[in-house]
């Protein structure tokens, strides 16, 4: 597989969904339909790790009632 540029989520998405819809078709060869499935993983791979990097960065540090600082998950995550 050709090295490719790295794209941003959104953009990782829509690919993504554009690949389930190919293969959903099932009219793809063998071939072709092993390649998109592979892009399809590291994709998901991919976005599964940016959506990590953004509950990370979405995480508050809050001051303790003994002062010390601690995390806290954002408001509303769950």
């Amino acid at each position: 597989m050709a090295a490719r540029k790295k794209l941003n989520f959104e953009s990782s998405m829509a690919r993504l969904e554009e690949i389930v819809s190919l293969l959903e078709k099932g009219d793809a060869p063998l071939e072709k339909a092993m390649s998109l499935f592979e892009e399809g993983a590291g994709l998901l791979r991919e976005c599964t790790k940016q959506l990590d990097e953004a509950e990370q960065k979405v995480t508050l540090l809050t001051a303790g009632k003994d002062g010390e600082l601690r995390e806290e998950p954002f408001p509303g995550k769950d």
